[in-house]
């Protein structure tokens, strides 16, 4: 609630009186989400849920770290987040836990997970709501961009070593490969097009490559000029060979691999997407 306002002419007999509404409902949001237990991040957990709108709060280790909204499906939204940090490194889906509210739709105009980012931020809560770990992929703009210390993606990197879901052992095409790794990997790897693609055989060992072993065959099989840049938080694919980027980490050519150092600017503010609309 404001406080009660004393007049501009120093007299105390009559005052004005605000009622914030939005710092109210955001105080009781938090301290319904508060209340309620946490359950791990997992498949069976998530299948409990209703396939209602709603905000939610994740925890790592125990402590809070991302308030968000989903306008639609809060289990859709949950997996989400569950498949993207599958796909990161120096943390585990072990570590992490949620607590969720049902809204009902008309609720979420007042954008109530505003409500519990602006009941947080004063206690220093939600790093993760200023970290990029909601971001999207950001565009080819922004490929050579040096991220923060303190960027999720920094924090937690893309994981090579994990397997490519969906992968068929035998002959496909170039392209029909790419497509399928694009769907299989949990964090964004986007490309180049090129008409040899379609019309390029390559031949995929086994069912069970990681993504760094899929790389390494991809790089064998496209031209000279092409590459394969692991960046932080995502892969890209494009005819720029041998272009360096700031936030590289690790580079395909030729079916080589090469390690590479990542820049990364000191900690600060992380610019974040807009709240997604849908799920």
């Amino acid at each position: 609630m404001a406080p009660v306002v004393s007049p501009d002419d120093g007299t105390q007999y009559h005052k004005d009186f605000t009622l914030s509404i939005t710092k109210a409902l955001g105080d009781q949001l938090a301290a319904a989400l508060d209340g309620l237990d946490r359950a791990p991040l997992t498949d069976r957990s998530i299948a409990a849920l209703k396939e209602k709108p709603g905000v939610y709060q994740l925890y790592l280790n125990g402590s809070f770290v991302y308030v968000g909204k989903a306008d639609r499906s809060l289990p859709a939204r949950l997996r989400n987040h569950k498949r993207k940090i599958s796909g990161r490194r120096r943390i585990s889906l072990d570590e992490m836990a949620f607590s969720c509210l049902y809204v009902a739709e008309d609720f979420s105009a007042l954008a109530p997970e505003q409500l519990l980012i602006s009941h947080h931020k004063g206690m220093g809560d939600i790093p993760w709501n200023n970290n990029g770990f909601g971001n999207k992929d950001p565009g080819r703009q922004r490929d050579s961009t040096v991220l923060k210390r303190n960027h999720f993606d920094v924090l937690f990197p893309i994981d090579l070593d994990r397997p490519v879901e969906g992968l068929r052992a035998g002959e496909t095409t170039l392209q029909e490969l790419l497509e399928a790794v694009k769907v299989g990997l949990p964090y964004n790897f986007r490309y180049g097009k090129h008409d040899g693609f379609k019309s390029r055989y390559v031949t995929v060992p086994s069912e069970s490559m990681t993504a760094d072993q899929v790389f390494q065959l991809i790089s064998a099989e496209i031209p000279d000029q092409w590459q394969i840049t692991a960046l932080m938080g995502y892969v890209i694919m494009y005819d720029d060979s041998p272009r360096t980027y700031k936030s590289a980490w690790r580079y395909y050519r030729g079916g080589q691999r090469i390690e590479d150092v990542p820049e990364a600017d000191p900690a600060g503010f992380v610019e974040t997407d807009p709240p997604m609309v849908g799920e």
